[in-house]
């Protein structure tokens, strides 16, 4: 798909499970929460992931730290955890995400070339802010957006909105990418031109929203944009 992308004046990466590995929290401190770490952390994700849902339907929006929090406390119940240090160890650890591998040298490509960068996350600033300059990459965005503007979480328009307002750029002149196939296609339904980084080499979802391509990691997306 080497340059099948045309027109894009500006890259938007979603950030937990994109450019940042949420599986970092837990793989760190995998001796203190023993052999059920790989399983608690999926189910953290997936627990995080659900309640921001079912906090949109219920219009009871909370900072995603709370979310956060709340997603842990309901794992470390599941595996008999009542160590308050592991709570406290694990939600530091968010602050500090790991980056996947190729996102350094993806984002240099992008800064070459010209491309604008930006990143649009359900994280509040307080979360934002510290995970991307503790890797070196807060100089690498004009922009680090977050639901916390309109005080409700992806997929609802409102969120996508944020960046045309922030950034002044026409959906059809922005390339989102997210590993979530879901906030994928709730960003192509918009309009943007979407890309799903799909890590896990998962089936599509088939929602709404029409796909602009499929990437296994970013380390596609220069060949993608048709930078070299």
């Amino acid at each position: 798909m080497s340059g099948a992308l045309a027109g894009i004046e500006l890259c938007v990466f979603d950030a937990y499970g994109t450019l940042f590995d949420f599986n970092s929290a837990v793989a760190r401190h995998r001796t203190v929460i023993g052999p059920s770490a790989d399983t608690l952390s999926d189910l953290w994700r997936s627990k995080q992931i659900q309640y921001t849902w079912l906090r949109n339907g219920m219009g009871a929006y909370a900072e995603f730290w709370q979310v956060t929090g709340e997603a842990l406390d309901h794992c470390l119940a599941v595996h008999g955890i009542t160590d308050p240090s592991v709570r406290q160890t694990l939600m530091g650890a968010y602050l500090a995400l790991d980056p996947f591998p190729e996102v350094q040298a993806m984002l240099e490509s992008l800064r070459r070339a010209g491309k604008r960068l930006a990143i649009l996350s359900n994280g509040n600033p307080a979360m934002l802010a510290p995970m991307v300059a503790a890797c070196g990459l807060a100089d690498r965005f004009e922009a680090v957006l977050s639901v916390d503007e309109v005080s409700v979480f992806k997929p609802d328009p409102k969120v996508y909105r944020l960046v045309e307002a922030r950034c002044g750029v026409k959906p059809d002149r922005v390339c989102f990418l997210s590993s979530n196939c879901w906030d994928a296609h709730g960003a192509a339904h918009f309009g943007f031109q979407t890309v799903w980084v799909n890590r896990a080499r998962a089936p599509d979802d088939g929602l709404p929203g029409r796909l602009s391509g499929q990437i296994e990691d970013l380390s596609f997306l220069p060949a993608l944009l048709g930078v070299s």
